[in-house]
């Protein structure tokens, strides 16, 4: 099998340990890092186009109005330049509790993220620009990527919904090998699969309380557990509980879970339906990242 991407951060105290993290991946073949918008992924991007070789990697995702269009192009051009074309740079308008941390009030996604692009793409006298992978849940964004970027990204989308994500791509982009599509996997892998199951459920919380999330489930076919949460949410219930509404069904169609194999044989299904780059986000049900590392490098030794 294709062995799949890996999801990295640099959580402050470990941030030399976690470069030397990365050349393991690295050494040991996986496809690519991507790291999330916590502690720094630009920062950690840089340092990866130091201190890696061969490692494809970039943000997934960096949202577009954390920094003016100008800085993330120069910062962005700087990574593709050292790393010899090796940087991507993952976007997304990210979600409300984000906008509030960074103090701005957002347009219209579609629109602000055309704009970004366009913007992006109209700076001078930086060198080459490196690809942009546009993070992508509905269908309209999905199209937009297709038209403006070089690759999508999704993140805890839905394996039985991928096919019908997809169809909004020419097609074109869904079978050129140079376009990426993606999706963060939220994983842990543990023989008690309940264990596993558990972290994936705490993993999720967060997303449940967006409703661009919440809108995406519904339209995968996941009405009745979203409506579940949407009263749940409603009644001011403590935040924690809602992992009682999180399915199995629902569970196993967006999160990896329980045994290596079990895992392995997930990973492939994500690769048959579409998604060329499943990109591993490790938890682990014994103890941190650094451990969940450790059982997703044994699972695909």
């Amino acid at each position: 099998m294709n062995l799949p991407a890996i999801s990295l951060v640099a959580v402050p105290g470990r941030r030399r340990l976690t470069i030397e993290i990365a050349q393991e991946i690295e050494r040991r073949g996986f496809a690519g890092i991507y790291s999330p918008s916590i502690f720094g992924n630009m920062s950690l991007c840089e340092a990866l186009a130091w201190n890696t070789k061969t490692i494809p990697f970039g943000t997934a995702i960096a949202p577009i109005y954390a920094r003016t269009v100008g800085d993330f192009a120069q910062s962005a051009a700087f990574m593709h330049e050292i790393s010899g074309g090796r940087f991507s740079l993952g976007i997304g308008v990210a979600h409300g509790p984000s906008h509030v941390r960074m103090g701005v009030m957002p347009g219209k996604p579609l629109g602000d993220t055309r704009s970004f692009v366009e913007r992006f793409r109209a700076q001078e006298g930086l060198g080459a620009l490196p690809p942009i992978i546009i993070a992508a849940l509905r269908k309209r964004m999905v199209a937009l990527a297709g038209e403006i970027s070089q690759g999508v990204v999704f993140a805890n989308a839905s394996l039985s919904h991928m096919a019908e994500s997809l169809s909004a791509l020419p097609g074109a982009m869904r079978n050129a090998p140079d376009f990426f599509i993606g999706n963060m996997l939220p994983t842990c892998i543990n023989d008690d699969i309940d264990a596993a199951k558990a972290v994936c459920r705490r993993a999720l919380i967060n997303y449940a309380f967006l409703p661009n999330y919440r809108n995406y489930w519904k339209e995968a076919g996941y009405v009745e557990e979203m409506n579940a949460i949407e009263r749940f949410i409603a009644e001011n219930r403590p935040r924690e509980d809602v992992t009682r509404l999180f399915t199995d069904k629902w569970l196993a169609d967006n999160t990896l879970f329980g045994p290596a194999a079990r895992v392995r044989d997930g990973v492939e299904a994500w690769q048959t339906a579409g998604v060329r780059t499943p990109v591993i986000v490790p938890s682990s049900a014994a103890g941190n990242q650094l451990k969940a590392l450790e059982e997703i490098f044994a699972a695909f030794a």
